[in-house]
């Protein structure tokens, strides 16, 4: 993929206020002590143990930017990632059957999109038959190619078959499919790999395994799936789970269960039971320190405790749990000036005239006004502004931001914790500003100073 390419996917995911899939690394700032410990961390989880990083903060502090940040960063060091986003109906945390299916639909290696399991498998399989080569003479044109290949298929299935016997007879089954040329029973036997449901029963009796991916299961499956990883030359696999304080909304016996299942999974981390894992979780304080989060288990509360005297200021990146800091004005303008640099204008020299670093720094003082002065909620709308102007500015050549841009904010483009914010500063500042419109009701966002 292109630098261009890859800016302009970036400058589309921010136009329209969400996370870029990729190019993180080229506007994340402050990050980097965080991503040198995740480094770190992951060549110990590389020399086959299993560890997590719970990354907390506020809304606007960059949960999903930072995980999908160390997912890539762990990508281009040889892991696969799969990037989990936990909600309510879609994918509740306390079915492991939902979270596993979810995973491999997401699966991604560094050189495989989602959904990347039959690249995976077939990886396997070539090296399978890669090694039959160098170490047996044998040629794919050899009559004894074919049954040396069965042969150490089995070998390697070994290991396999320890962790999950199911896992290793679905495996052998599709090579045996895709040798006759069975197209339909190896897609089948992939889907059912995947947790997904309602697989046919014919398929299931050919590799002789009954039911589905479910409950419990679903880790021994995952087991499976890490072992599948390093044999085929991945140095393990980084799964975020993201937007875990949704649990917080679900029923109490619903959230004993997810809460349950974190904790089974830092168990058996701690353990080496899931060699290749390193587990990236986020939420926010609320998950961290409310009675609906992770203090409703006091085992998993215990795991993940920071020290009474934590200083924020200075977080101890290499706990299980980390504070990541909000940003500050300084910090938004270094990302807005990179957003900048990226941006793929038709005529650089004017665009960064008219865009300057000046500008920028403004634009940041501008959008904060409406929120109180508060930088820390508004890096996703700022954003989203900032290429807004832009836009226009590739547009039309006699655009000026300076003249002719006047910031106003909608209600109808704010989300949730941002209109909360938004409105506790209008309610503040109301006595001084009679910004109301008489009727009890906050009247119109005000119109923040022009640009000067």
């Amino acid at each position: 993929m292109t630098a261009d390419t890859i800016a302009t996917e970036i400058i589309h995911a921010l136009r329209q206020g969400t996370v870029p899939a990729r190019g993180l690394e080229l506007f994340a700032t402050g990050l980097e002590p965080l991503v040198a410990q995740v480094r770190s961390e992951l060549d110990h989880v590389g020399r086959g143990h299993g560890l997590s990083k719970w990354l907390r903060g506020d809304y606007g502090a960059g949960k999903t930017f930072t995980a999908r940040h160390l997912a890539a960063t762990a990508r281009a060091m040889g892991f696969a990632t799969a990037e989990v986003q936990v909600s309510v109906n879609d994918t509740p945390l306390h079915k492991l059957e939902t979270v596993y299916r979810r995973l491999m639909e997401r699966l991604e290696t560094p050189a495989d999109p989602p959904s990347a399991l039959q690249p995976i498998v077939d990886g396997w399989l070539y090296d399978v038959g890669d090694k039959v080569t160098r170490l047996r003479g044998l040629a794919e044109d050899d009559p004894a190619f074919a049954d040396a290949c069965e042969q150490q298929i089995e070998d390697e299935l070994a290991d396999i078959s320890r962790v999950n016997p199911a896992f290793a007879a679905v495996l052998r089954t599709y090579h045996r499919a895709q040798v006759d040329g069975d197209r339909a029973l190896a897609q089948g036997l992939l889907a059912w790999l995947g947790g997904q449901p309602n697989t046919g029963r014919q398929l299931k009796t050919a590799a002789g395994v009954r039911g589905e991916v479910d409950g419990q299961a679903a880790l021994t499956f995952l087991g499976g799936l890490l072992t599948l990883l390093r044999q085929s030359g991945h140095k393990g696999l980084v799964v975020v789970l993201d937007e875990v304080e949704t649990i917080q909304r679900i029923p109490s016996n619903m959230r004993g269960r997810s809460l349950d299942a974190l904790r089974q999974l830092m168990d058996m981390l701690s353990e080496d039971r899931l060699p290749g894992l390193f587990l990236v979780v986020t939420g926010t304080p609320a998950f961290f320190e409310g009675p609906k989060g992770i203090k409703g288990l006091a085992p998993l509360r215990d795991r993940l405790a920071l020290p009474a005297d934590d200083d924020p200021r200075f977080p101890n990146l290499k706990a299980p749990q980390v504070r990541l800091r909000a940003f500050d004005a300084a910090r938004l303008r270094k990302v807005g000036l990179a957003v900048r640099d990226i941006y793929p204008f038709k005529d650089q020299e004017r665009g960064r005239a008219a865009v300057d670093d000046t500008y920028v720094g403004d634009l940041v003082d501008q959008v904060t006004e409406g929120f109180g002065g508060r930088v820390d909620i508004v890096p996703r709308l700022f954003l989203r502004k900032l290429v807004d102007v832009m836009d226009r500015v590739d547009t039309y050549p006699d655009y000026e931001p300076r003249e002719q841009h006047k910031l106003q904010l909608d209600r109808s483009e704010l989300q949730d914790e941002e209109l909360a914010a938004y409105e506790a500063a209008r309610q503040q500042s109301a006595p001084e500003d009679g910004d109301g419109d008489g009727d009890g009701e906050p009247g119109p966002p005000r119109r923040a100073r022009r640009l000067e």
